[in-house]
C-alpha cells in the first residue's frame, strides 16, 4: 500500500486543519499515513529567525488568520485564536505524540491537541490541558506522560526534528512520499496523488 508522511508541529496553524482531513483523504485513495511530529523552532533558528514568520511579519500574520479562518470555514472546523502568545509551545505534546506511536493513539490525540488550540482556546503546554485530552482519549495518562519524558523519547522528538531538517523541510504541515517534498495544508491533495503514481 502506497504511503505519505505527514510531518506536523502543533505551533503550526496550517497544520490544524490538514490533521483534521488527512486520514480521511488517505483512506480515500488507499494510501497509509505516518503522523511525524518534529519541533520548527531548531529549523527557524537556523534560517536567524527567534520567532514564528506570521509574527515577525505582521502582514503574513494577518493573511494567515485570514485565510486560515477561510480554510476552516470551508472545512467545517471551529478556529478560535490561541489563549496565550502565538505560536503556542508543542513540546510536551509532541513528546506525548511520539509516546503514543506503539499504541495506535497518536492520531486520536494529535487532532484532540490541534482541536483544544485552535477551536478551544486552551493551552496546550500545560499538562492538564494534556492529561485532560489523554483521559478522554481513555488513555492512562500518568503511563503517557511518563513515557513522554523518558530520554528515549526526547532523543527520538529530536531524531524526527534532525530527519526533518535533512529532508529539507521548511515548514509545517509537510509531506513526503519517498524523496519527494509538499509543503502546506493545499499541498496535501497533491502528496497523496503522488503517493499513488
Amino acid at each position: 500500500m502506497p504511503a505519505i508522511d505527514f510531518w506536523y508541529e502543533f505551533a503550526s496553524t496550517y497544520s490544524y486543519p490538514t490533521a483534521m482531513r488527512i486520514e480521511r483523504l488517505a483512506a480515500d485513495a488507499d494510501v497509509t499515513v505516518r503522523w511525524r511530529p518534529f519541533l520548527l523552532g531548531p529549523l527557524f533558528k537556523e534560517l536567524g529567525w527567534n520567532d514564528s514568520p506570521f509574527n515577525i511579519y505582521a502582514a503574513k500574520g494577518r493573511y494567515m488568520w485570514r485565510d486560515l479562518a477561510r480554510i476552516c470555514a470551508a472545512d467545517g472546523l471551529p478556529l478560535k485564536l490561541p489563549p496565550v502568545r502565538f505560536p503556542q509551545n508543542g513540546l510536551k505534546a509532541a513528546r506525548l505524540a511520539l509516546a503514543g506511536e506503539q499504541d495506535g493513539w497518536t492520531p486520536a490525540f494529535t487532532r484532540a491537541v490541534f482541536a483544544a488550540n485552535y477551536a478551544e482556546q486552551k493551552d496546550i503546554s500545560d499538562e492538564a490541558t494534556l492529561r485532560a485530552i489523554l483521559e478522554g482519549l481513555g488513555v492512562d495518562a500518568d503511563a503517557a506522560l511518563a513515557a513522554a519524558n523518558t530520554p528515549e523519547i526526547k532523543d527520538a522528538l529530536r531524531a524526527e526534528t534532525e530527519e526533518a531538517k535533512a529532508r529539507g523541510l521548511f515548514g509545517a504541515p509537510s509531506f513526503t512520499v519517498g524523496d519527494e517534498l509538499f509543503w502546506g495544508n493545499d499541498r496535501l491533495e497533491a502528496a497523496i496523488a503522488w503517493a499513488t503514481r
